[in-house]
This record gives structure tokens, sequence and C-alpha cells, in this order.
């Protein structure tokens, strides 16, 4: 094994460990849904309120396993250590 294949098996790897990313956000964006539909069952005339502030939460939430996932695209389809 080179050099160059031992970069590209640990750049696969590292994709790999990048995508665990996506772990925390599911966990709290289901949390989050689950707490604003408890919310609204205890006050439905705050729907919207809480809809819009779950939904906001969740979009900043996400980001963090956007980035993962742009990391792991970059290291398996640019290479950037070759």
């Amino acid at each position: 094994m080179n050099g160059q294949d031992f970069i590209s098996a640990m750049s696969a790897v590292g994709a790999g460990l990048a995508m665990i990313a996506g772990i925390g956000p599911g966990i709290g964006q289901g949390y989050a849904a689950g707490q604003a539909a408890a919310a609204v069952g205890r006050n439905p005339g705050a729907k919207s309120d809480i809809t819009s502030t779950m939904l906001l939460g969740q979009a900043v939430a996400e980001t963090t396993g956007l980035y993962g996932f742009a990391v792991a695209i970059i290291l398996m389809f640019l290479k950037p250590f070759n």
C-alpha cells in the first residue's frame, strides 16, 4: 500500500465519521417535534407561534448535519489531500 492508497482509505473513514454528525440533529429534531406537538395539545390557540418557533429551531439544528455531509462529500469526491 502506498501513500495515496492510505490517504484515500483514511478519507473514506473520515467521511464515515463525518456522517455521524447526522445523528444529533435527527434526535434533536424528533425531540423538538414531540415537544411542539405536546405544546399544541396543551394550548391549541398558540399553534402558529409554536410551529414557527419549532421550524426555526429545527433549521438551525440541521446545519450541523449539513456541515457533516459537506465534509463527507469533500473527503470522498474532491480528495483534498491528493
